[in-house]
């Protein structure tokens, strides 16, 4: 049964453009869980541009469901996620300046390193996922960092669905037999919508969890955010 985490960046990032507390990214999270989420996704930046740390803060507390934290592990986003603990941290190569994600990590190259972090986060009790592309060497090498999960950047299978979606996700179905070769759960994300959800659901193999957020926040502006709900969980199913 895949899962369907949604990212409320875009809720903050709305609120943030004119200032106060409208809309509400607490109540916003919440009425996802309530219309059947089944995680909430945040991913903080150090200048705050839509999450902010208050938030991660406050909902921490008042979630029902999974709560998975994105980004960088620089100090101030490990501090964090120490403090808040919460279900899954994913670590995402995104530099501050970063506009938004747009590569995945490279395991052999920066291994040292994400196994440092991985044993940092576990010796907290979180589980850890890592994003990377479609790429079975990487996956092969994301095992060694001790992670729990990896995350499939799922850009390119977006860009050329629409071309030719059986071979759009020739190199995601590779990757997800890798990835169950050497035992790492599996999650996806990045411009997946309601165009080619299902489709990446219905092929990829021991899916566990896929997190949306542009699409679906920018879908919930003509469908209502209940109905936007309800047609992704649809397409999970």
């Amino acid at each position: 049964m895949v899962k369907l985490s949604v990212n409320i960046n875009k809720i903050a990032t709305i609120r943030n453009a004119r200032g106060g507390n409208i809309p509400d990214v607490l109540h916003a999270a919440l009425k996802c869980e309530e219309f059947g989420a089944e995680g909430i996704t945040v991913h903080p930046r150090p200048d705050e541009r839509h999450i902010r740390y208050s938030d991660v803060r406050q909902l921490k507390p008042r979630l029902k469901t999974e709560f998975n934290i994105e980004g960088y592990p620089g100090l101030s986003f490990l501090q964090l996620v120490e403090e808040v603990k919460p279900h899954q941290v994913t670590l995402v190569p995104d530099p501050p300046h970063a506009l938004t994600s747009d590569h995945g990590w490279n395991t052999i190259d920066d291994k040292q390193m994400l196994t440092e972090v991985v044993s940092e986060l576990k010796g907290f009790g979180i589980r850890t996922s890592i994003f990377v592309d479609p790429d079975p060497e990487m996956i092969k090498n994301a095992v060694d960092t001790g992670v729990d999960r990896v995350e499939l950047y799922t850009e390119s299978y977006a860009r050329h669905y629409t071309e030719n979606k059986e071979k759009a996700i020739t190199d995601f179905v590779k990757a997800a037999e890798a990835a169950k070769e050497v035992g790492l759960g599996l999650n996806a994300g990045h411009d997946l919508n309601l165009d080619n959800l299902k489709y990446f659901v219905d092929n990829i193999p021991g899916l566990l969890e896929v997190s949306i957020g542009h699409a679906l926040i920018s879908d919930a502006l003509y469908l209502g955010l209940e109905k936007t709900i309800n047609e992704y969980l649809a397409r999970v199913k």
